[in-house]
């Protein structure tokens, strides 16, 4: 097969392996990215090459190495720009003397227990060195050190992030030590890779000099300049593609200066973007540009070229396994033992320092990329990378499940809903996800629930992704809940807010409207990307789960409402839905109409009068051998604003499996529609 042919193949064979396997892990609860780390090994000769090694051998020979690696390299090389470019040493600044005495244990107990345990791994798993430059103890006991205080900046910040920890203590504290431990951990393998590539004391000197004249050169020098980048940026208002180059150009030259240093590429990679200007707007435009690039075609690539050189067939005695868990355990240790009684003397509750313990030991793709350069330069050994790299894998997985024991996620929405109700007034939750449905609702809220006796709470729920890198939006990003912020202002209502990020919207809605004891959970209407049903997606989700009445609203009428249908057959919930009929034919200037259909020649038991009223509702009795037809026809034809339509079968509606009968209502109505399903559990109202 040709060259080209072939690495085509390859990329296309890596992309669909690490995107199904990594959605796999998603759906457990797991980071995306450690789901593409293992898609890299089962790609490799652990797997691949075991169960079909012609498959594997056709796949990826030898002389096809060379061509993925490099391109593998040029990812490595953008996305550790990206991650110093969310470096802002900012977060070092204003945490108090919790975030800075755990950012130094954090960093100082793994790397004693590192050099620790390098005395024993010494001996056996030591690496060949490059050639002529044998690897001696301290450049293999400072890999070691640097290596397990390594913390994965941007996984940590996706699961703070996910859990809506980030602007929360916890979070703030675990990203400053984060990002305090990469830091000092890329200028220890910078030492490392020196020492390891430096034929002698002389080269050595050379190396280190070089490199502290270019990082004084970039700090004191090029930082300021890069300042008119963001100016130009600024006055642009957006990032052109000229300017885009222009970074790409210096990112480029500043990853070659280091490597003919002799410190790798992947240090001036990082250098660069952690002294980029750190406005957020700037930082925000830049990393979008290039993060979906990087995160979807080549990081997969270098956790495919990774995997090729993870044999865990190398790991064949007893002793190599025993080795393997007592490089994990020391891992977990230091990292643990380290953050957690560190911040727990600093002042933090034990929970919460448990859990920076459980955040730090995320050590996801900067260990791989740690472990890489060691084995390229031959410090550690082939054997020793398995373990580590296996190291890396498990100590990433175990974060969110340890995590989810330590703080659950239900504790997490529940504080951050302040876990109080309105006591005994009617609480309404409306989740908003597009900004103009909220006055929408707000109005039907008040409609159904008078102020006097109601409190208001919105939502709105932005969706995490799924991949390694996660941002939350420019500050200067349009606020979703403004809109309806400002129709509150405008009717006197009062409002409370929510907004946080989430990986399952249906779960967080549910969730949170228990938190908050809400009545009803009311929500719009939009039109599922994979789905013709008018009530699917997050809706028939959340539909399923909810055990309060939640009603959704199809909004085509301007104005207050003052002709509402109800159809009414004695369902559960119909019942729901002429119980918030009631609250609205309480309204002066409401009239609201209880159509019941009857089958022709049944009789109605005295009920035929149309014009008979019960209490504020107006009955109205008609005879049809369809339900729904005559629904559609009366709702059509009788001048209505709002139809109140419960999800029961007489309606073609059902309420755990929507099918697409209820179209025709949709369709042909021109009122609004208001489809209630009723809930399990109702709080006694007043």
């Amino acid at each position: 097969m040709h060259p080209l042919a072939l690495l085509l193949l390859q990329i296309a064979v890596v992309l669909v392996v690490a995107r199904l396997v990594g959605i796999a892990f998603r759906k457990i609860g797991q980071p995306q990215v450690v789901g593409e780390m293992v898609a890299g090994i089962l790609l490799g000769p652990s797997l691949l090459g075991a169960v079909a090694p012609a498959v594997y051998a056709g796949l990826f020979p030898v002389e096809s190495l060379p061509s993925l690696n490099v391109l593998s390299q040029i990812g490595l090389i953008l996305f550790m720009f990206l991650i110093g470019l969310e470096f802002d040493p900012a977060t070092m600044r204003g945490h108090g003397r919790t975030a800075v005495v755990t950012s130094y244990a954090s960093i100082a107990v793994p790397f004693a227990m590192g050099i620790a345990l390098s005395l024993y791994l010494f001996q056996h798993h030591a690496g060949a060195g490059l050639p002529g430059r044998p690897v001696t103890f301290w450049p293999f006991a400072l890999f070691i050190g640097s290596a397990m205080s390594v913390t994965a900046f941007p996984v940590l910040a996706r699961i703070l992030t996910e859990r809506n920890l980030l602007s929360t203590r916890l979070g703030t504290i675990a990203v400053a030590c984060a990002a305090a431990s990469d830091v000092l951990a890329w200028a220890l393998l910078a030492l490392v890779t020196a020492v390891a590539t430096a034929s002698g004391s002389r080269d050595l000197i050379v190396t280190l000099g070089g490199t502290t004249v270019y990082a004084l050169a970039m700090v004191l020098l090029l930082r300021p300049a890069l300042g008119r980048l963001e100016k130009a940026y600024a006055s642009q208002g957006r990032l052109s593609n000229d300017l885009l180059g222009l970074i790409l150009v210096l990112l480029l030259l500043s990853a070659f200066a280091t490597e003919e240093l002799g410190v790798h590429a992947l240090f001036g990679a990082f250098v660069l973007g952690a002294v980029m200007p750190k406005e957020h707007g700037f930082v925000h435009a830049l990393t979008t540009r290039l993060e979906s690039l990087t995160v979807v075609l080549f990081l997969p690539l270098f956790f495919a070229f990774t995997g090729l050189k993870t044999q865990i067939g190398l790991l064949n005695e007893p002793r190599m396994w025993l080795d393997a868990l007592i490089v994990l355990a020391v891992a977990v240790a230091g990292k643990f033992i380290g953050s957690a009684s560190a911040s727990r003397w600093s002042g933090l509750p034990w929970r919460e320092a448990s859990a920076l313990g459980v955040l730090m030991n995320t050590r996801g793709l900067m260990e791989l990329v740690f472990l890489s350069v060691g084995l390229e330069l031959g410090v550690i050994s082939p054997g020793l990378f398995v373990m580590m790299v296996l190291m890396a894998i498990a100590t990433t997985f175990m974060t969110t499940p340890a995590l989810d024991r330590i703080m659950p996620a239900r504790m997490i929405r529940a504080q951050r809903a302040d876990g109080t109700d309105g006591g005994d007034r009617f609480t309404v939750l409306m989740p908003v996800a597009l900004p103009s449905s909220g006055p929408d609702l707000l109005a039907a809220a008040a409609a159904i629930a008078p102020p006097d006796e109601a409190q208001y709470v919105t939502l709105h729920l932005r969706p995490v992704p799924g991949d390694a890198i996660a941002l939350p939006p420019p500050p200067d990003a349009p606020d979703p809940l403004a809109p309806t912020l400002a129709a509150a202002e405008a009717r006197g209502l009062s409002v409370k807010t929510l907004a946080f990020a989430s990986r399952d919207i249906g779960t967080d809605i549910v969730d949170t409207a228990e938190a908050r004891d809400a009545d009803l959970l009311l929500m719009g209407w939009h039109q599922p990307v994979l789905s013709e049903s008018i009530l699917g997606g997050t809706v028939a989700d959340v539909l399923r789960r909810a055990p309060m009445d939640v009603a959704v609203l199809v909004n085509r009428t301007a104005g207050p409402w003052r002709r509402v249908l109800v159809p009414y057959a004695g369902g559960p919930h119909d019942r729901a839905a002429l119980k918030i009929a009631q609250r609205l034919a309480h309204t002066d200037g409401v009239e609201v109409s209880l159509l019941h259909v009857v089958t022709p020649g049944s009789g109605t038991g005295g009920l035929r009068d149309s014009g008979e009223r019960f209490g504020e509702v107006l009955l109205k009795v008609v005879e049809a051998a369809d339900s729904q037809a005559a629904l559609v026809d009366e709702a059509r034809t009788g001048g209505y604003d709002l139809v109140i339509v419960g999800a029961d079968e007489a309606w073609g509606l059902r309420p755990t499996l929507f099918g697409r009968r209820h179209e025709g209502l949709f369709r042909n109505a021109a009122a609004s529609l208001l489809i209630v399903r009723g809930g399990k559990t109702t709080k006694p109202t007043a």
